[in-house]
């Protein structure tokens, strides 16, 4: 799935995934390839990129992720 996590500066990260880890407000969820479409709000902590092969983190202080036909957007 496409994954792209944004900021008001610049692009965290563009690029495929097979997972991805999330800080949601009342717990961390993944998200995993051809997810159901959803909109929610992220809390203070990490981001875990997996492709199946190698891990990227990128800390975060909140935001909110949509997931749609297969491509992940985080805006944090």
């Amino acid at each position: 799935m496409q994954v792209d996590i944004l900021n008001p500066d610049t692009t965290l990260f563009s690029g495929e995934a097979k997972v991805v880890t999330l800080p949601g407000v009342n717990g961390s969820f993944q998200i995993m390839e051809h997810h159901a479409p959803m909109i929610s709000a992220l809390g203070v902590g990490k981001v875990v990129v997996d492709n199946g092969s190698s891990k990227q983190a990128f800390d975060i202080k909140g935001g909110i992720i949509e997931v749609l036909k297969n491509k992940v957007v985080i805006l944090a």
